[in-house]
């Protein structure tokens, strides 16, 4: 990189907590998998049997802490939840082998996929891409990272979102049509991935709508919980 001063102060790095450790985990690209539990990909009118899986991005600045809370987003009347594991990588690379993809893998987190269902309903509609209803400012909320080498690797564990304290979504990360190793390994054949991403890994069903004042409680059985609320 040039030595060279900038126009302008570039932006701060993101990089969030881990848990037990006095280090930041520095974020480098933020992926996310789209229906990756059949029963939230028959909700929204697919067949899980015939996808394979695929990927789209948010901002790494779109993370937002718990504590931190969210404006109800402008241009949409359908503002959605959608609790997700999210893995942090500490290792890159291209065509990761399956066999060894969680050799790549740092840590998880609990996360919440925000999204503007009305205006990805339209995208999909069109056919246009779903950045407008996935990438906008705050729609990541998340939790620390908890170190693989305190919890392993998990494969399964209850997944759960409650509005208000009632419980929407209700799942196990067991019933992820493709693993977390599988997921790496497919993302690195469209991606050189790197040290810093981190990978939302989908959403079991119930996602539905929020309204300013709500406080949704995303939560994953061994790794911990985070709430946030709609301002």
């Amino acid at each position: 990189m040039s030595d060279q001063a900038c126009l302008f102060p570039p932006a701060p790095p993101t990089t969030l907590p881990i848990e037990g450790m006095d280090l930041r985990f520095p974020v480098h690209r933020v992926y996310c998998v789209g229906r990756n539990y059949a029963a939230h990909a028959r909700e929204m009118g697919h067949d899980p049997d015939r996808d394979p899986p695929f990927f789209f991005l948010k901002n790494p600045d779109d993370l937002v802490l718990p504590g931190t809370p969210v404006p109800y987003p402008p241009l949409t009347s359908d503002l959605h939840h959608e609790v997700e594991l999210v893995v942090a990588l500490d290792k890159g690379g291209s065509d990761i082998d399956p066999a060894t993809a969680l050799d790549h893998v740092f840590g998880y987190a609990v996360g919440l996929d925000l999204t503007r269902r009305d205006v990805q309903a339209e995208a999909k509609k069109l056919a246009r891409p779903w950045a407008t209803a996935k990438a906008f400012a705050a729609s990541a909320p998340i939790g620390a990272i908890v170190p693989a080498s305190r919890i392993g690797h998990p494969a399964a564990g209850r997944i759960t979102a409650e509005v208000g304290g009632a419980i929407r979504q209700d799942g196990d990360i067991a019933q992820m049509i493709w693993g977390v190793a599988d997921i790496i390994a497919h993302l690195s054949r469209w991606f050189v991935l790197a040290p810093g991403d981190v990978i939302f890994t989908g959403t079991p069903a119930g996602v539905g709508g929020l309204v300013r004042g709500d406080t949704v409680t995303a939560k994953i059985e061994g790794i911990g919980a985070i709430s946030t609320t709609i301002a």
